[in-house]
């Protein structure tokens, strides 16, 4: 059986940023890497939630909005999955960075955040995805973003 793509990637040596995950005819996937893999520190199901509801809301709402197919978290509780038709590596950094900047000056109700637009309406804090989108935000502006992995498998 053939490995999956993000199977062929050494996750020892992903750090914080943004990288292509795999390119699909005209889909990218991005691999929005928010925390260091198999380092113990995870995102809480809480966390991943609320950036889920926000982000998502704000890339379905920025100037690349018809080009976004999906927004969502990894299993693995260390990043998130962007899929975008027609992309652009430093539009898409720059639409990143811009909504994570939304969310940190955002004040208000969580997006989604009712019993009949969210499977699990309870389990969303504005705070704890502000503390997450800040450290990524960070994490992006530290270093210069190539969008490739340092070491393939």
């Amino acid at each position: 059986m053939d490995r999956i793509t993000s199977f062929s990637v050494d996750h020892d040596f992903i750090d914080p940023g943004i990288y292509v995950s795999r390119i699909d005819g005209d889909i990218t996937t991005y691999d929005l890497r928010t925390r260091k893999p198999n380092a113990g520190d995870y995102m809480d199901n809480i966390t991943m939630h609320t950036v889920e509801h926000m982000l998502a809301t704000y890339f379905r709402n920025s100037e690349i909005k018809d080009d976004v197919i999906y927004f969502g978290p990894m299993g693995c509780q260390t990043g998130f999955y962007l899929l975008l038709r027609n992309a652009d590596n430093e539009k898409t950094l720059a639409v990143l960075k811009d909504c994570l900047s939304k969310v940190l000056s955002y004040e208000g109700k969580v997006f989604g955040a009712e019993r009949k637009e969210c499977g699990n309406y309870e389990n969303l804090n504005l705070d704890a995805a502000k503390v997450e989108c800040r450290r990524y935000l960070s994490a992006l502006n530290e270093k210069e973003q190539t969008f490739t992995y340092e070491k393939t498998l």
